[in-house]
C-alpha cells in the first residue's frame, strides 16, 4: 500500500511559475513508476508527465512539454512536478500516481489504469 500527498498547489498569474510536491509513504517508492495527471473542470483526467522507478526515463504531453519538468528524489520518497510559463489552459486539480515496477511489464506512462494509487489532488489555478 501506498499513500500519496500533492502539495504545492494555489494561485499564480500567467507566465508564472509553481512546484507540486508528491510525498509517498511507505519504503518502496523507488518500486514505482510515478506519473502526474490532471483534470479541468468538465473535462476528462488527462496525463501531464511520468518518471520511471529510477528516474531513467520521462515522458511528458505535447501540451507541457518544454515548460513541465518531473523529477523525483527516491531518498525522500518525492516526486516533483516544475511548471513554468503557465496558462489558464493549465488550470485544474493535479494528481499524482504510482504504478508497481516489479512486475517487470512494459511501462505504458500516459495510461490512468495502469496506476495502482493516486493521492487526493492539488489545485492550480492559473489567472490571466
Amino acid at each position: 500500500q501506498v499513500q500519496l500527498v500533492e502539495s504545492g498547489g494555489g494561485l499564480v498569474q500567467a507566465g508564472g511559475s509553481l512546484r507540486l510536491s508528491c510525498a509517498a509513504s511507505g519504503r518502496t517508492f523507488n518500486m514505482y513508476h510515478m506519473g502526474w495527471f490532471r483534470q479541468a473542470p468538465g473535462k476528462d483526467r488527462s496525463f501531464v508527465a511520468a518518471i520511471t522507478w529510477n528516474g531513467g526515463s520521462t515522458e511528458y504531453a505535447d501540451s507541457v512539454k518544454g515548460r513541465f519538468t518531473i523529477s523525483r528524489d527516491n531518498a525522500k520518497s518525492t516526486m516533483y512536478l516544475q511548471m513554468n510559463s503557465l496558462n489558464p489552459e493549465d488550470t485544474a486539480v493535479y494528481y499524482c500516481a504510482a504504478d508497481w515496477a516489479g512486475d517487470g511489464t512494459h511501462w505504458y506512462p500516459a495510461r490512468p489504469r495502469e496506476y495502482d494509487f493516486w493521492g487526493q489532488g492539488a489545485q492550480v489555478t492559473v489567472s490571466s
